[in-house]
């Protein structure tokens, strides 16, 4: 299957997988996405906006929000079994969870499928496709540490929410725009967001 599977968990910075999505989308991808239920919590919290459990609805309110083509969208529960994101005959090669909880992380790491998105991250992993997680936690224990070294060790891009500032950011969303610029370097997706170290 083409595109690229987006699975939302509930770390503070679901603006930046919003923003993912809505890159994607206009790149001509299409967006596999995947919410948990944290981050149907944060959305409210942090952007007010109310993502529903209902899938249909839900790829409304994100074509909406989002202002892309609802086409782009393929939206699954994380209880979605016969989704084909949980076969290597059937998902895509490349996925994001972002933002990714420590939880997620550290089920990722240790093969777990207890929902549709570590088993759509283990079926990427296992069929030798690109990951990228990016962690949005502060202070970082040893324990998440060593989950993203787990992790960076098989193959996954460890990307944590840490935007830069030598293109001089004016706003929000200029920061915003930086890691998700990063995050579809990874996936080999082009995009003009932020300019390149070095470019005139």
């Amino acid at each position: 299957m083409t595109g690229v599977s987006v699975a939302l968990t509930g770390a503070s910075g679901i603006t930046y997988g919003l923003r993912l999505i809505q890159c994607l989308a206009g790149a001509g991808e299409t967006v596999h996405v995947l919410v948990s239920e944290a981050a149907r919590v944060v959305a409210g919290l942090e952007d007010e906006i109310a993502l529903p459990r209902r899938t249909s609805e839900l790829a409304k309110v994100l074509a909406a929000t989002l202002e892309i083509d609802p086409d782009t969208l393929r939206v699954y529960n994380d209880q979605q079994w016969t989704s084909p994101l949980a076969s290597g005959s059937g998902a895509p090669r490349r996925m994001a969870v972002c933002p990714c909880t420590t939880g997620t992380l550290a089920a990722i790491a240790g093969g777990h499928s207890n929902n549709l998105i570590e088993r759509a991250a283990d079926v990427v992993l296992k069929e030798r496709g690109r990951l990228v997680v990016v962690p949005r936690e502060t202070p970082l224990s040893s324990i998440h540490l060593e989950h993203m070294l787990a992790l960076s060790r098989h193959g996954v891009v460890v990307l944590p929410a840490a935007p830069g500032f030598y293109h001089r950011p004016q706003s929000v969303s200029d920061l915003v725009d930086f890691v998700v610029a990063r995050v579809l370097d990874h996936l080999d997706v082009p995009h003009q967001l932020v300019p390149r170290w070095g470019a005139p």
